[in-house]
């Protein structure tokens, strides 16, 4: 259903069950899947797929251009999976030829009011933006990571999966999988064992990413000799090695 007041461009394409509030603007390459609902006065635009039921509360800008300086109006993206939740006055805008060229949403993730996602950003799935949590061009979030409200992430930075940043951090460098992290400048706080009961990992595995955390961020040791360390004692338990494998990828460094 379309509210009579609400401006569709006939380029736009509709799955007949999306809902669409009054006063909405929906640009002429926006693409919605069944299901999803769109609250008053938000607006949709630029080349904008957003996948099945999902929720955009009111006033909500999904698909503006980047706010890149050396954006030309060139033809990039915005892909949104389903069953996300966008509250009111997010923001998420398209990609740029600098990067790849596209942002994308995953499925199942909460931005709640006013977060932004900028260009050329990802976010995995089950991601938890609070309120004002904003991301910087080019961020990567994975699965499961939760951002604290109005925390600010530096272009460029990773998130590691079930990670959790405080609220009003300031991240200039990498979050590692699993850990709590805090402060401006951000830096680490232990595991997020809560969030990792939560999300249903064992406390055998629990106790293997503790004595991996030790090891690597409270040991002392070199980088290089710490993984060592941790390969030969927990090689076998794949969390450890998701969590050994994203510090070596790392290019901005990570916090600690």
């Amino acid at each position: 259903m379309i509210h009579p007041t609400a401006i569709v461009d006939e380029g736009a394409r509709i799955h007949e069950s999306v809902e669409i509030g009054p006063y909405c603007i929906v640009g002429p390459h926006v693409k919605i899947g069944a299901g999803t609902r769109v609250g008053p006065h938000a607006v949709l635009d630029g080349r904008t797929e957003i996948g099945e039921n999902n929720r955009i509360f009111h006033h909500a800008s999904i698909g503006a251009v980047p706010q890149h300086a050396k954006y030309r109006g060139e033809p990039t993206r915005l892909v949104i999976g389903s069953d996300n939740i966008l509250r009111e006055f997010v923001t998420v805008h398209l990609g740029t030829v600098e990067d790849r060229g596209i942002t994308i949403i995953g499925d199942r993730n909460l931005l709640m009011a006013y977060a932004h996602v900028a260009h050329d950003c990802t976010l995995e799935d089950d991601v938890i933006m609070a309120n004002a949590a904003t991301l910087g061009g080019h961020v990567y979030v994975e699965n499961h990571a939760i951002l604290g409200g109005l925390t600010g992430v530096h272009q460029f930075v990773r998130v590691g999966r079930n990670a959790m940043v405080g609220g009003m951090s300031g991240v200039r460098l990498d979050i590692p999988p699993f850990v709590r992290a805090s402060d401006n400048p951000a830096k680490l706080y232990g595991l997020n064992i809560i969030g990792l009961e939560r999300a249903g990992f064992s406390s055998e595995e629990i106790g293997r990413l503790r004595k991996a955390y030790r090891i690597l961020f409270q040991s002392g040791e070199l980088l290089e000799d710490a993984v060592a360390m941790v390969r030969a004692e927990l090689s076998e338990d794949s969390n450890v090695m998701r969590l050994v494998a994203f510090l070596e990828k790392s290019e901005r460094g990570f916090c600690r």
